[in-house]
């Protein structure tokens, strides 16, 4: 399985941006997708994870209520609509997938990674 993120780039304060995760190599729709980041120095973090079928989504309580998580399964993609970024936002962006269309929230469960997108937040 190939993950690829696309779509990272350098946003203002209270600005949008949305990721795109594009998978191939497995039946998308069984497949899990999850969101992580990382910051300079630290582990990677859970953001959030969607259902092979989009029927089920859960978020970090950092971002919930701001990000949001969707799939389109006849296009292979996933995506992640990211609203009123914040400075701590800015982070290097990871779309992994998993061999199961359950969500999981543990980086250690997924089994596909893509090789991550930088997303900058300016005050």
């Amino acid at each position: 399985v190939q993950v690829l993120e696309s779509g990272g780039g350098l946003v203002q304060s209270g600005g949008s941006l949305t990721l795109s995760c594009a998978a191939s190599g497995r039946t998308f729709s069984t497949t899990a997708v999850g969101w992580f980041r990382q910051f300079p120095g630290k582990e990677r973090e859970f953001v959030g994870t969607i259902s092979g079928g989009g029927g089920t989504t859960y978020y970090a309580d950092s971002v919930k209520g701001r990000f949001t998580i969707a799939r389109d399964n006849a296009k292979n993609t996933a995506y992640l609509q990211m609203n009123s970024l914040k400075p701590e936002d800015a982070a290097v962006y990871y779309c992994a997938c998993r061999s199961s269309s359950s969500i999981a929230i543990f980086s250690r469960i997924y089994d596909y990674w893509g090789q991550g997108t930088q997303v900058t937040v300016s005050s």
